[in-house]
């Protein structure tokens, strides 16, 4: 900006000032040639009434003026009652010429080459052009020291806000004495001491409420083990297995919740789809069945995938429940190859009307819900996803088909293959191989 403003100012004054210092100078000349020629027809007048000769010789004794800045090349007189006396030689273009009357009808002519007057032109046009391209770099040289000291601290301010954004510890820059700037830096100091402050304390209501949780669910798990080992009925074994399941989730999503708010990666481990399809339809298929309604569960990759076990069990569970509620007809989750081999998709699709146009584009935003609920298992469903290193996104939206994107491992790495099998050991009737 300053160095348009420099630019813009110096062409203004400066083009102008040129062009008037041209026609300056070229008039200058032409007046000095004017009264050049005023005083020879003057002198002439002078000699006429004394009775004085003109001639030749007297001419050329008046051809070379020392006040004059160049040479005039030709002169010419007519004085009444006498002829035309003319001394020098003929002048080339481009010249100047000038024409003197006296009193008493006497004429002088005065010529002379225009070249030195043009020179002196270009030398007050090359000294005008220099000045403006010192006034240039000197504007430019000022605008790079202004910039600097306004870019510098801007960019620690981007620094510092970015710092902020991704909730790292707060920076501290000093102030510049750009008023503006440091008020901008003094806000974004009160706005990370009070970022950091509702960090901590969610973060501490997080570390309170999970260990309050984790507490009664060890003692319902303990219950629920008991119930299993010493019932003697089928349908009661296989209820308290299932809810001894959800219990273990519930808490492993605890403690997941619980990473995520310390900021804590989550463990990716190689797992094969079915094992978390098997679990996601014991869960799932009597609530479907209860609502005449089919869950298939599909694994056309049969490739392991990089995932953490709990995590991918809850996005499942958050796009099935969501299908259960809002959609229709037979529910589809199917797991296929990616676009390369190094990635898989799981893909969750129903035969219902889908997702509403008004919130197509905004399903993963919070709080937004097309049917009146709290809007959050998606968006924590995107989150967790993200932890995890995948994707998840609407690839339809009617019928409504949801796509996970994950991360694949080669088959000659399954662990089945890398890992022998060990014995099959019976805990509380449940099998587990170690």
């Amino acid at each position: 900006m300053i160095i348009t403003a420099v630019t813009i100012s110096v062409l203004i004054l400066g083009i102008p000032s040129i062009i008037l210092g041209g026609i300056l100078v070229w008039k200058s000349e032409q007046l000095a040639l004017e009264n050049y020629a005023a005083t020879i027809s003057t002198t002439v007048e002078r000699r006429i009434d004394t009775g004085e000769p003109i001639n030749t010789e007297t001419l050329l004794g008046w051809l070379q003026p020392e006040h004059l800045n160049f040479e005039v090349q030709r002169l010419t007189v007519r004085a009444p009652g006498t002829q035309v006396l003319t001394v020098g030689a003929p002048v080339s273009d481009p010249q100047l010429s000038s024409i003197s009357i006296g009193p008493s009808g006497t004429v002088v002519i005065a010529e002379a080459s225009a070249w030195k007057a043009i020179m002196r032109v270009g030398a007050l046009i090359g000294a005008m052009f220099i000045g403006i391209l010192l006034s240039l770099l000197v504007g430019v040289w000022l605008a790079m020291k202004g910039s600097r000291r306004i870019s510098a601290p801007l960019i620690y301010l981007a620094a510092q806000a970015e710092q902020l954004g991704s909730v790292q510890v707060r920076a501290t820059v000093r102030p510049c004495g750009i008023e503006e700037i440091d008020l901008v830096q003094e806000e974004l100091v009160r706005t990370g001491e009070r970022m950091a402050g509702r960090l901590a304390a969610e973060r501490q209501f997080a570390a309170n409420a999970s260990h309050q949780l984790r507490t009664p669910l060890t003692a319902l798990s303990m219950r629920l083990e008991e119930i299993e080992l010493f019932s003697k009925e089928p349908e009661v074994q296989d209820e308290a297995r299932i809810c001894l399941e959800q219990v273990e989730r519930l808490t492993q999503v605890i403690q997941d919740l619980l990473n995520t708010s310390k900021g804590q990666a989550a463990n990716a481990e190689a797992l094969h789809i079915l094992e978390i399809f098997n679990q996601q339809r014991e869960e799932w298929e009597e609530s479907f069945r209860k609502q005449k309604r089919e869950l298939k569960f599909i694994d056309e990759a049969a490739q392991p995938v990089l995932a953490d076990r709990s995590i991918l069990a809850q996005v499942l569970a958050t796009l099935i429940e969501n299908s259960l509620r809002y959609g229709a007809g037979t529910t589809t989750v199917a797991c296929r190859r990616g676009t390369s081999s190094r990635g898989v998709v799981l893909v969750v699709i129903d035969e219902g009307i889908g997702v509403p146009a008004e919130i197509e584009n905004r399903i993963f935003e919070k709080g937004v819900s097309g049917h009146g609920s709290s809007g959050i298992g998606l968006p924590l469903a995107k989150d967790l996803v993200q932890a995890i290193g995948g994707r998840i996104e609407l690839t339809q939206a009617r019928p409504a088909e949801f796509t996970v994107s994950l991360a694949a491992l080669p088959t000659s790495l399954d662990p089945d293959l890398v890992i022998p099998k060990g014995a099959v050991v019976s805990v509380s009737r449940r099998r587990r191989r170690f």
